[in-house]
């Protein structure tokens, strides 16, 4: 059976071969073996260069679509490079576009657009030459059948959770097993999980992998710690600007899940985990998918009876769950990231206002969508809010 790392770059290519790149690119890379993925990536980053260029020297404003776009690029090129790191797979961006990046994502926005700074430096766009290079185009991928100790690091009503270390690379992955007393309909609703994380790709969401028939579990990304767990410990020392990036990484997550006509409704302490780097550095990554609504399919919709771990007291029918009630879970989240606290913000600071807003009694006063709130959220400074508990 393939290992983890093995199947982690099965599907990087996959996903790559269903993106068109062009002759003009795919010849730099021809040789390469992950040529298609840098041919792919080299043509949408020479788009956004030319644009922002162009708006440069015009109206100095980047749309909105395309900043969204823009911003989505970046995450995914340094989320994938970084799996090719970590399969031992080294590549080198150009300096000229590294530095680029460095530069424009500081004044990219999610919502209105984006002002190009005025002292915005015109990007050299390479077109005849490859700005990705590999010190080592080949990777070794051993497949020893040794014996793997799992720990238990998480349980459930439906699932346990163990963590590994692959053998091979030292990597750790996570299993998540389905109890053995679970019921026909929750065993579907299990392997529906998986299949919706496994078409999800994106930075702030857990990446799956494989799933097993044979043992109803499938392995993951393996994450550090659940949000609540993460702050707790650290409460009377987090500043504000870590608050804020937390909240951010998680309201991006959010924003993600709800374009793709996905509502999760399970949003909880818990079910939102914490990557934690050793540089301090930390990754916030929605997990638990298990009653996920998908809006374009009839299973998610015969569901009645109220579930999930935060119930908004304004919902009468799980079946008539949206986006307004997905709101008030993500306000008790978002209370918790800035105050530590698992009760929602009661002062008048804008923290407050903004919390308040996603849990009103007044459904029609919430928030209509994650970009509405990620708006206000990006505009937050540091002011004094209740202290830590």
């Amino acid at each position: 059976m393939a290992g983890p790392v093995e199947l982690m770059l099965a599907d990087l290519k996959e996903k790559y071969d269903a993106q068109a790149a062009s002759p003009a690119f795919s010849r730099l890379y021809d040789v390469e073996a992950f040529g298609h993925m840098f041919a792919v990536l080299h043509k949408r980053l020479n788009k956004h260069f030319e644009a922002v260029n162009g708006r440069a020297q015009t109206t100095r404003h980047y749309w909105a679509d395309n900043s969204r776009d823009f911003i989505a690029l970046i995450e995914e090129l340094n989320q994938d490079l970084h799996a090719l790191k970590r399969a031992g797979v080294e590549v080198v961006l150009a300096d000229g576009y590294q530095r680029a990046l460095e530069l424009c994502e500081p004044w990219l926005s999610h919502s209105g657009g984006s002002a190009v700074p005025d002292d915005f430096e015109r990007i050299e766009i390479i077109k005849h030459e490859p700005i990705f290079s590999q010190p080592d185009t080949t990777v070794t991928l051993e497949n020893r059948q040794l014996p793997i100790t799992l720990k238990l690091v998480g349980t459930g009503s439906y699932a346990h959770v163990h963590s590994y270390v692959d053998p091979d690379y030292g990597i750790t992955f996570a299993v998540k097993k389905a109890k053995r007393d679970m019921g026909d309909r929750d065993l579907e609703r299990f392997k529906q999980e998986f299949a919706v994380m496994k078409r999800l790709s994106f930075p702030y969401v857990v990446e799956v992998y494989q799933y097993d028939e044979t043992r109803n579990e499938y392995r993951m990304e393996f994450c550090d710690e659940t949000l609540r767990g993460y702050i707790k410990k650290r409460n009377n020392k987090l500043p504000f600007s870590t608050r804020k990036r937390i909240a951010l990484q998680f309201l991006y997550g959010i924003n993600y899940i709800h374009s793709e006509e996905l509502l999760h409704r399970d949003i909880s302490l818990q079910n939102v985990l914490v990557k934690v780097y050793e540089s301090g550095a930390v990754q916030v990554k929605l997990s638990d998918f298990g009653l996920v609504k998908d809006m374009t399919s009839e299973f998610t919709r015969t569901q009645t009876e109220m579930r999930g771990t935060i119930i908004d007291p304004m919902l009468e029918n799980f079946k008539d769950y949206n986006v307004l009630n997905e709101m008030y879970s993500v306000g008790l989240v978002l209370s918790y990231i800035f105050t530590g606290r698992e009760s929602l913000m009661s002062s008048t600071d804008e923290v407050s206002r903004i919390v308040k807003m996603c849990a009103s009694h007044d459904v029609s006063q919430r928030y209509q969508t994650a970009l509405d709130l990620i708006a206000d959220v990006e505009r937050l400074e540091a002011t004094p809010v209740a202290a830590p508990a």
